[in-house]
């Protein structure tokens, strides 16, 4: 007899479902749930060219850990922004997401009916928020703006805002895995104008595109230095071997493990330190990093 038992047929996502208004009982809890986290954090957010600035216009933020959104929330209170979201993060709380503002996106793909949907929320003068490295960074540096963000932005000829976060990748980085080095480290954001419809109008996608990658760059690992934020954690180096997986100095891969603030390669066994500010330094010859 047959152990097979046939699967159900899962519902397929409905990506051209328009995106519904922002329901006014969860808009309290969006800002409960990210104010005290944000105040905990002792976050600053500066503004740049943003007196004035009435929506609708478009939100381009970078994306370095989870900890983005509460900042995105606080940056734009007390206004809800519409946030594209990957629809993976709609499985099984799909009301949930559409009932706080987000609007589903499949991951790599050509969406024809995700421009609609941001003409919608343009139209009815919303914030329109997204994240368009659409990933988090793996390193906490920028990644390249697809050539399409430019199409977009001419497009809709709305004002285009950037929010720059600094220290969220060194809070929480991607290759730490779950758990988090600190939950309450300081960090600072910057929430900049920076084109207006009527420089849009007199630009070409082209020069559109070198703005928006202009004022993308960014390195949590240099403004960590450069601000003396400190990272205590006494096991800071743990999971570093997921993006440094190469070893500098014998060439081998795969073979780096870390535990607790050190770095060290399986094969030649020459080691590196993460200092509290996180440099590396070789515990013998040559640093390399």
């Amino acid at each position: 007899m047959s152990d097979f038992v046939p699967v159900p047929a899962a519902k397929r996502f409905d990506l051209n479902k328009e995106p519904i208004p922002v329901k006014w009982y969860l808009r309290p809890l969006t800002w409960l749930i990210s104010f005290p986290v944000f105040w905990l954090h002792r976050s600053k957010i500066s503004r740049v060219g943003m007196e004035g600035l009435k929506a609708p216009y478009i939100q381009l933020c970078n994306h370095n850990a989870f900890y983005d959104f509460m900042v995105a929330t606080v940056a734009t209170w007390p206004h809800q922004a519409y946030y594209i979201v990957a629809v993976d993060g709609f499985i099984g709380r799909e009301w949930l997401m559409r009932g706080v503002g987000c609007i589903g996106k499949r991951k790599f793909t050509t969406d024809v009916s995700l421009i609609r949907h941001l003409k919608s929320v343009l139209d009815r003068g919303k914030i329109a928020a997204f994240y368009p490295e659409a990933r988090y960074s793996l390193c906490g540096t920028n990644a390249v703006l697809p050539e399409s963000l430019g199409k977009m932005v001419k497009m809709f000829k709305v004002p285009v805002a950037t929010l720059i976060t600094h220290g969220h990748h060194i809070d929480a980085p991607f290759w730490k895995g779950v758990n988090p080095r600190s939950r309450m480290l300081k960090t600072m954001a910057e929430q900049k104008l920076i084109l207006t419809p009527e420089q849009i109008e007199s630009m070409s996608v082209a020069e559109i595109n070198e703005v928006l990658n202009r004022e993308f760059e960014y390195d949590d690992y240099k403004w960590q230095k450069e601000n003396r934020v400190r990272v205590s954690s006494k096991k800071r180096a743990e999971g570093l071997e997921h993006v440094l997986y190469k070893c500098p100095h014998c060439g081998s891969e795969y073979r780096m493990t870390t535990k607790g603030t050190i770095l060290s390669c399986g094969h030649c066994c020459h080691e590196w330190e993460m200092s509290e500010y996180g440099e590396l330094k070789a515990l013998e010859g040559e640093t390399y990093f």
